[in-house]
C-alpha cells in the first residue's frame, strides 16, 4: 500500500545550505511533533528557515490530505544548493575580489506514519 507525502518547497532561501544541513539531518525520520520542538529550540538560523517549510508542509497535509499532523512522520529532507549571488569589492593593486553568497533550496516531506 502506497502513502501520500505531502511535500514543501522552500526556494532560493538566502543562507548556505551547509548551514542548514545540521538541522536537517537531526529531524528526519522524526515525529513531526519532535522535528518542530527540536528546531523551536535550537540555536541555529537554519532551522528557522526549516521550520517554516516543515509547517508548510504540515499544512500542505492538513488541507489537502486532512491528516492529523501528530500522525505524521518526516519521510524526506534535504537541502540543495541554489543559485550563487557575486558581488566585487575592491582589492590590493587595482583588482577586484570575489564575493559568492549561496543561496539554498529547502525540500521537506510528510507522510502518515501508520499506514
Amino acid at each position: 500500500m502506497s502513502t501520500m507525502q505531502f511535500t514543501a518547497l522552500g526556494r532560493n532561501q538566502r543562507i548556505s545550505p551547509t548551514k542548514v544541513r545540521p538541522s536537517v539531518d537531526l529531524i528526519r525520520g522524526r515525529r513531526v511533533e519532535d522535528a518542530l520542538n527540536i528546531l523551536r529550540f535550537q540555536d541555529r538560523r537554519g532551522s528557522v528557515v526549516l521550520r517554516k517549510v516543515l509547517e508548510s508542509a504540515v499544512a500542505n497535509a492538513a488541507s489537502v490530505g486532512g491528516v492529523d499532523p501528530m500522525d505524521l512522520t518526516v519521510v524526506e529532507a534535504r537541502v540543495d544548493s541554489g543559485f550563487t549571488i557575486r558581488r566585487f569589492r575592491p582589492a590590493s593593486r587595482g583588482r577586484s575580489a570575489t564575493r559568492e553568497k549561496q543561496c539554498s533550496h529547502v525540500f521537506v516531506a510528510v507522510a502518515k506514519k501508520g499506514a
